[in-house]
């Protein structure tokens, strides 16, 4: 994967450029003058993809090597990356704590992910298997809580629903949406096989919205992990949307190929995903 990086370099670009770009593009229109509301729109694209993306990836027949380099390079960049974005973009109009943000990230993400690879890859997979299941529960409990606390945070803006907070939900809807329609039509112009589209897809749409929210609630006002949190709201439906979309195009597919006089040829892992 290393030896041949165009496609890893091409979803750091989507994830760490072009996404965040849209969200600061998207904030700055329909939000003018609110800079923490536009602040929140890119960290909500600068925090890395989401770990869970391996799940989606792997359910759907992708490329999970590539998947598991991105979330490895992209989880050890991001102390230096979510800093230097928020800077360049919100630098001027919000002020921004680099060093304590990068040292959060540090123990809240690179640490506790690093942890988790060299347990499995010492392991070779079993603590997997020994662990997961009896640490399942709490795993769930700890994630209800830190979605608890960071509601909690945010819920004077949430006690009286006005057409604000109906705004950003509709754009956080339709930007975190073109991050899963940018890696589908890169895959298409590439040209790439049916498993790298699938990895390409999932992993330009989901995000790490979990410590996302916890950076917003921890280094800026409360109005920042608005459009964070709202993410929340969209990403398992939205990567299950996705997933259904890859599959009827695979489909699809495989009936034109059927009512060919040749019959069917391709198998989902040589497909092609038809836009």
């Amino acid at each position: 994967m290393l030896a041949k990086p165009q496609k890893l370099i091409i979803l750091l670009i989507i994830l760490h450029i072009v996404m965040p770009l849209i969200g600061w593009l998207a904030a700055m229109a329909f939000f003018p003058g609110d800079p923490y509301t536009v602040t929140g729109y890119v960290l909500l694209f600068a925090i890395p993809t989401g770990v869970v993306s391996v799940v989606w990836v792997s359910m759907h027949g992708g490329n999970v090597a590539l998947t598991l380099a991105l979330i490895l390079i992209d989880t050890l960049l991001s102390p230096l990356v979510v800093p230097g974005t928020l800077y360049l973009l919100m630098g001027a109009s919000v002020q921004i704590e680099i060093g304590e943000m990068m040292r959060g990230l540090l123990y809240m993400v690179v640490l506790p992910s690093v942890a988790g690879m060299l347990l499995n890859q010492f392991s070779k997979g079993k603590v997997t298997a020994v662990c997961g299941p009896p640490l399942a529960p709490f795993v769930k409990v700890g994630l209800f809580i830190v979605v608890s606390i960071n509601g909690a945070s945010i819920a004077r803006y949430l006690k009286h629903p006005d057409g604000k907070l109906a705004l950003i939900i509709a754009v956080t809807f339709v930007t975190v949406v073109l991050g899963y329609i940018i890696g589908a039509v890169v895959s298409r112009s590439f040209r790439w096989d049916y498993e790298n589209t699938v990895a390409v897809q999932f992993n330009s749409g989901m995000r790490n919205l979990s410590a996302g929210a916890v950076l917003a609630v921890k280094y800026f006002p409360p109005a920042v992990a608005l459009p964070v949190i709202s993410g929340m709201l969209f990403q398992q439906i939205l990567a299950a949307c996705s997933g259904m979309f890859i599959r009827s195009q695979v489909k699809r597919l495989h009936q034109a190929e059927a009512l060919t006089p040749e019959g069917p040829k391709a198998t989902p892992a040589e497909s092609r995903i038809l836009l």
